[in-house]
């Protein structure tokens, strides 16, 4: 009996804010695998190391949770005014497929240093110190991102002071402009920030109860609910939720229906099947609180109190897409997330998370009724953990 080889395939393994995955070039995929379809999804699963029944991604690159268990192909851009092509999946810990339905806005951190460093921008606009402007086109929602990366004696800087509540050490800052952040929809409300068309609308969930839910489709769609009305007071660590099966349940029954009312999916039954969009997110007004690091963070220092969902479990901080949907739906008098935060209009919000803080602003319009975010700003940072080749069995794909 034969047994194939390993392919050895050049992969950067970076973390990008609160988030780490394994980071290929196009050009370095097995050419099967350069095109969307079952022989690239294969390849790239055997890579994490899912479907996993053991939930450890212990034969694979994956860290069993769904802040660790990502994938990322860029490309030289052929979008006009663009550098490059990001495109991300998702890969769920014991699923056999890959979720490739949205962005990771903590990942996009990582895209431009890694373009740079890989020689994917032109050596004449990259500073010998300073910011280095990198234009991302993101190839899952057809969105762009500007990414201003700092750069010194030539080279990525990747060490600094810059600290991110959620990651340990600090890093070098990495300034993010997400550009016209609505993500282009498939429903009704296609390209809508609001897709339902209300501020608010009565999310009625079979056998769950009735919630008032703010629908919003900036950054990523996300499905907004008060805390209390969970029976939450928004100061909830993992440990809270992702114990709780009931409360998962719950969560997902209403993540699924509002994924129905945003035009995402025909039936909520379908949801399953795309576990990254739309999120769930509770909020609720500021409270004092411990940080999962024992942190101490003030009800006087925040404008309200998030927590969200990613891959059917409480978010160890935040995902960075849906702190853009944060930051613009606070920004609207009348959301769910606008009254948490105390009402108002507000360019900023500081929003509590189970990590710690996080600053997000957005720039919005009120357009013929309709409102739409233009663009949404923050700060991550980015490192390199590993970079080399990552080895995957020849029959895998």
């Amino acid at each position: 009996m034969s047994h194939p080889p390993q392919l050895r395939i050049p992969a950067t393994y970076m973390r990008g804010g609160t988030s780490k995955g394994v980071f290929f070039r196009l050009e370095d995929l097995p050419a099967r695998a350069q095109a969307p379809g079952p022989a690239r999804d294969a390849l790239l699963l055997r890579v994490i190391g899912s479907p996993d029944p053991y939930g450890k991604h212990t034969d694979g690159m994956g860290g069993a949770t769904s802040s660790t268990s990502k994938v990322v192909i860029i490309a030289k851009s052929a979008q006009p005014g663009h550098d490059v092509d990001y495109l991300y999946g998702q890969v769920p810990i014991n699923d056999a497929f890959i979720d490739w339905s949205g962005n990771c806005g903590n990942l996009s951190s990582a895209v431009g240093p890694f373009a740079i460093a890989n020689g994917m921008i032109d050596p004449a606009r990259v500073p010998e110190n300073g910011l280095c402007t990198v234009r991302i086109w993101q190839a899952n929602i057809g969105k762009t991102i500007v990414a201003h990366v700092p750069v010194t004696d030539g080279a990525v800087q990747e060490t600094g002071d810059f600290e991110l509540d959620g990651v340990t050490f600090p890093a070098a800052e990495v300034q993010l402009e997400f550009i016209d952040p609505a993500d282009e929809g498939e429903g009704e409300g296609g390209g809508a920030m609001f897709p339902t068309g209300n501020l608010v609308d009565d999310l009625d969930v079979p056998g769950v109860g009735i919630f008032r839910a703010t629908m919003i489709n900036a950054g990523v769609p996300v499905v907004f609910v008060d805390a209390a009305a969970l029976g939450y007071d928004g100061t909830e660590l993992q440990g809270a939720i992702n114990e709780d099966k009931a409360a998962l349940a719950k969560l997902e029954a209403i993540r699924a229906h509002g994924a129905v009312r945003m035009g995402l999916v025909a039936d909520a039954a379908q949801a399953a099947a795309r576990p990254l969009t739309p999120k769930i997110a509770f909020v609720a007004p500021p409270k004092d609180y411990l940080s999962s690091s024992g942190k101490p963070v003030r009800a006087a220092d925040i404008d309200l109190l998030a927590r969200a969902m990613s891959m059917g479990k409480l978010h160890h901080a935040m995902m960075g897409t849906a702190s853009v949907a944060i930051a613009a739906a606070a920004a609207v008098p009348g959301t769910v997330v606008n009254a948490a935060a105390g009402g108002g209009t507000r360019e900023v919000v500081v929003f509590g998370h189970p990590s710690g803080t996080l600053r997000v602003g957005a720039e919005l319009k009120l357009a013929d009724g309709q409102w739409s975010a233009t663009k949404a700003i923050m700060s991550r940072s980015a490192r390199v953990l590993m970079e080399g080749v990552v080895r995957v069995p020849g029959d895998s794909f």
